[in-house]
């Protein structure tokens, strides 16, 4: 018996050999699911017959002014003229109606212009939205500096895994959906790619990672199983949404499968949150008094649990309404019932998505306490989440 088992006990060495051989099996498998459901080439849809152009390019607002519309002179109407900066030099010209929803461009402002390849030539660019990149960009570099200014170099890794979610969620997610692929098994391959680089680029090889790890995964696995049974009892059509009548066009994409992988990968993110926060009080509790044992430490971060919960589950229905508040004023204004509105399939699959995503996220407390609480006597303290 070596020195790491007389200080912890042959019990607990198991304990946490299964842990890493339970993250090690999760991690193959992940790869194992990448490489199969990888999109092999790039699906050749018709664009334009889903309302896409054919390119989108930079243009500044060079001439502004008002007068009669061409098509109706008893109208007014603003007449922009557009100089592409894309280094092509071209003129493009656009009348906009004096309307509500019609943009108000000024001389000096930075947009982008669609670009039909066919089309006439005076009609070739269309005003597609405002240019918004340099301010994002400015506003990620704020962000970036805040996260690293108090995480520092936790932060740092914690900023290189959002990157590396970002390409998995469009390097593979999209691409392999689009490719015909079942979204459900890219979403759970896609979600559980992410969750791995997520906490391990952000925490490290350690055993409070792999008790997070195992405890997301576990909620997870619970909240695709919930996914699977409420989703087909609900007959959900997939098409509630504007931008889903647009992927109908496209031949293989699989819609109603759609819903299923939206709740599973928007359950990614607060699984991980509830996990790690349960997992770093655990440790924490541990430090500050040595002597209390595995069932103490079980109940102390239980009920720091629930209250964290409790708070998470509000956010989530927050995030979900604030997302849908055009949606939610139109609701209000149709003077239906409560009962009619909730059972709107664009209302009733956000409650669906809310409450599976909920049940997942209770459950990941209970379980990711267990697994803390045993693994917090493993071997001696080191730094916590």
């Amino acid at each position: 018996m070596d020195d790491l088992d007389r200080l912890i006990g042959p019990d607990r060495r198991w304990l946490a050999n299964w842990l890493e051989v339970a993250v090690c099996s999760i991690g193959i498998l992940t790869a194992v699911g990448l490489a199969v459901l990888w999109p092999r080439s790039r699906p050749d849809f018709e664009l334009a017959a889903i309302g896409f152009a054919d390119a989108v390019v930079p243009a500044e607002v060079t001439s502004a002014s008002d007068s009669a519309c061409s098509y109706a002179p008893e109208l007014r109407c603003r007449t922009v003229i557009f100089g592409l900066t894309d280094g092509s030099n071209d003129v493009a010209s656009q009348e906009f109606d004096e309307s509500p929803t019609a943009p108000r461009l000024e001389v000096g402002d930075r947009v982008v212009l669609n670009v039909i390849n066919n089309a006439d030539p005076l009609f070739r660019y269309h005003y597609a939205d405002r240019d918004r990149r340099p301010l994002l960009a400015v506003v990620a570099v704020g962000f970036a500096i805040a996260v690293i200014g108090l995480g520092r170099l936790r932060g740092l890794a914690a900023l290189f895994g959002l990157l590396a979610s970002v390409a998995i969620l469009l390097w593979f997610v999209a691409p392999a959906i689009l490719a015909g692929r079942d979204p459900v098994a890219v979403a759970a391959v896609g979600g559980s790619a992410i969750a791995l680089l997520a906490l391990y680029l952000t925490h490290g090889w350690r055993t409070t990672t792999h008790v997070a790890a195992i405890g997301t995964f576990a909620a997870l696995a619970l909240t695709m199983v919930l996914s699977w049974l409420v989703t087909p009892a609900a007959a959900f059509s997939g098409f509630a949404s504007e931008e889903s009548l647009f992927l109908a066009l496209l031949e293989g994409v699989q819609i109603p499968g759609l819903v299923l992988a939206g709740a599973i990968l928007g359950a990614i993110g607060a699984l991980d949150d509830v996990t790690v926060t349960q997992v770093s009080t655990v440790f924490e509790l541990r430090r500050a008094d040595p002597g209390q044992s595995s069932h103490q430490l079980y109940y102390a971060g239980l009920r720091v649990g629930r209250d964290h919960i409790a708070s998470t589950i509000n956010t989530l229905l927050l995030a979900y309404a604030g997302a849908s508040m055009p949606l939610l004023l139109l609701l209000t204004l149709s003077n239906l019932s409560l009962s009619m509105v909730v059972n709107s399939e664009v209302v009733a699959v956000e409650i669906v998505r809310t409450i599976v995503g909920s049940i997942g996220l209770v459950a990941a407390v209970p379980i990711t306490t267990f697994l803390a609480a045993r693994a917090a006597t493993l071997r001696p303290l080191r730094p916590s989440l």
